[in-house]
């Protein structure tokens, strides 16, 4: 059985990963709406894995005994004028992100929950991926962004971008 902070967390967690989901498919809205499809497609496909995410919390709860609560999604309320601005507000989210997985780990061994830690691994890879993404693609808005035919290629390599499901396993 669960400990109740433990499952709190990891039920919170849920709506996290869905408010993230919303939030990257609001940043693909604002590139489509900019003709820039390809960051578009990124941000699109950056949301159906923070979706994924939180399937893999809400199957873990499942599968431990827990019927996660299932509460509204806030409406993202970033604002976006330039092209840089959410690329800049992904990685703060991915750092915000990353501080909600080290709080749930840290609850989790304080009760010597090895099976939610051994399950939280897994993030904690995951997490360094998303920022490390977020952050090499800040670098190179601000190295090529402002030249348009550097923009288009970057745009075009972001375009080729393909959803793939998770690989842990639970």
């Amino acid at each position: 059985m669960l400990n109740k902070e433990v499952s709190a967390l990891l039920e919170q967690q849920i709506n996290k990963e869905l408010y993230s989901a919303y939030l990257y498919l609001d940043m693909s809205n604002f590139y489509y709406d900019k003709n820039l499809d390809g960051f578009g497609n990124w941000y699109k496909v950056q949301a159906q894995e923070e979706r994924d995410h939180a399937m893999l919390f809400l199957t873990y709860l499942q599968n431990n005994g827990v019927r996660p609560k299932l509460t509204a999604i806030d409406t993202p309320d970033k604002v976006f004028e330039t092209f840089r601005d959410p690329l800049a507000a992904a990685l703060e989210h991915e750092e915000y992100v990353t501080a909600l997985i080290n709080n749930i780990y840290a609850a989790a061994v304080k009760v010597n929950d090895y099976r939610t830690i051994q399950f939280l691994d897994w993030f904690f890879k995951e997490q360094g991926e998303e920022e490390k993404n977020a952050n090499d693609l800040l670098g190179r808005y601000d190295l090529f962004g402002a030249d348009p035919k550097s923009l288009y290629a970057l745009d075009s390599e972001m375009g080729a971008r393909v959803y793939s499901a998770p690989s842990l396993v639970l």
